[in-house]
Parts: C-alpha cells; structure tokens; sequence
C-alpha cells in the first residue's frame, strides 16, 4: 500500500475541480481510486446561504467533473457531504471511506481573505487525522 492508494479529493467549485483533477493527473500512476467530495457548509442553525436543492445541484456537477476528467483512468466515487465544519466533514469522509490521504489544491487568496474566510488549507495540514497532499499547480496554470 502507498501514500496514494485511495485519495480523498475535496472540490469546492466547478474550476476547482478541473484544476485539482489537472493537479492530480501526473501522480494518476499512483492513485488506485479517488473518492470526491464537495461539502456543503451548513450555517449551524442561521440561515443558509442558497436552497438546499442548488447547493446539491451545484454539487453534483462540481463532482461530475472529476468522474468525467480521471473516470476513464481510475476508479472514482462522488460524495456530497454536509457539515458546519468543512475540515472536520473532510477527515470523516476520508475515514468513512478508508481514503489514505487527502489530496487537495491550495485555492489561494490574500491574506485578509483567508482569515476573514478561515483558511481549509491551514486547518487541512494541521493536526491531520491522516496523510494530507497538497497538490502543485501543474505548469501553464
């Protein structure tokens, strides 16, 4: 078994998912199956941000863009989880479906933003539950 075996790749939106499935693809060699997810942040008892049935709409179309860019070269799962914490949904997803690590790409924004916002990315690598892989901007983008 290795690092890559089973990867947790979460998406947050339609570019996102084809940037992270071209983040991805040089490692592919490595990856026996991918498990995607796109968690819906609840507001924990405030008002959501959009209807419930977008949100999964959005969702699935986000996840569709995984299975249609690596479907043909492994083996992918989609998920639509929902939690008020979007980290702590991600580690339970990936123990849930026994992923080896999580693989993600840095989504970037200034710094103000990422703290107005909370930074995934710093809450991903820190105090893992399991492995975390932050994928490079593969070249040209």
């Amino acid at each position: 078994m290795t690092l890559l075996d089973h990867v947790l790749l979460p998406v947050a939106s339609e570019e996102d998912a084809r940037a992270t499935c071209a983040a991805l693809e040089p490692y592919l060699s490595d990856v026996d199956r991918v498990t995607a997810v796109h968690v819906v942040e609840k507001a924990g008892g405030a008002m959501d941000k959009a209807p419930m049935e977008k949100r999964r709409e959005d969702a699935a179309a986000f996840l569709s863009i995984v299975d249609s860019r690596l479907g043909d070269r492994v083996a992918v799962e989609t998920r639509t989880a929902f939690g008020t914490d979007v980290v702590e949904t991600l580690f339970d997803e990936a123990a849930d479906a026994g992923a080896t690590a999580i693989a993600f790409r840095a989504r970037g924004g200034s710094r103000i933003v990422q703290l107005l916002t909370g930074d995934v990315a710093t809450d991903l690598v820190t105090d893992p539950e399991l492995p975390v892989v932050s994928l490079p901007v593969p070249d040209g983008g």
